[in-house]
């Protein structure tokens, strides 16, 4: 057997949908929130401009208000950015959705449970040639926990991965950037 690895199998992760918020919903308590159809609210007040992105409870239907923006002169604003927040443009709300200062301003986690999928090819049978090295990368920036992925795209028990695997990076701390892992035999 040689000592680098004779199959290279690519995977990618894709978002397909966007993540929900862990967000208190001050009407009903419930703890999580969706963008729906991911919509702006521009307010006007004299030359300056608040922007909000509006999210729903997913108990109560209720609409809540994400500060995006908060009293901006209108001369500060890119144009293009503008007008996104006014045709509510899906890429715009994705963007604004996942940026970390938003989040933290607004005080919300995104719950990223179902909202990606792995495209990969079927792996060899276990039993046949080894080593096996496989290529992640990431479409977007879907943070996910290296061992849970590699147990789902190869049906691995996650100490089973622990045991077969070879990463340079941690298996169990969630990661947004591509990696390449070795599976060895199981013996």
């Amino acid at each position: 057997m040689s000592s680098s690895p004779h199959i290279v199998l690519p995977w990618v992760v894709r978002r397909t949908r966007l993540p929900l918020l862990s967000l208190r919903c001050a009407d009903c308590g419930a703890a999580s929130a969706t963008t729906g159809d991911g919509r702006f609210r521009v307010n006007a007040n004299g030359k300056l401009l608040d922007v909000w992105l509006l999210v729903r409870c997913v108990s109560c239907d209720r609409t809540i208000k994400l500060t995006v923006h908060e009293r901006m002169p209108v001369g500060s604003f890119d144009p293009a950015a503008l007008h996104g927040y006014h045709t509510n443009d899906p890429d715009l709300v994705a963007s604004r959705l996942m940026d970390p200062l938003l989040a933290r301003r607004n005080r919300f986690a995104l719950d990223w449970t179902g909202a990606w999928r792995l495209d990969a090819p079927p792996p060899p049978p276990l039993d046949e040639a080894w080593p096996l090295q496989v290529e992640v990368a990431f479409e977007e920036p879907v943070p996910v926990r290296p061992g849970r992925l590699i147990a789902h795209g190869l049906g691995l028990s996650r100490s089973e991965v622990l045991r077969r695997i070879k990463c340079d990076i941690s298996l169990r701390r969630p990661t947004i950037a591509g990696f390449t892992f070795t599976v060895t035999a199981g013996n």
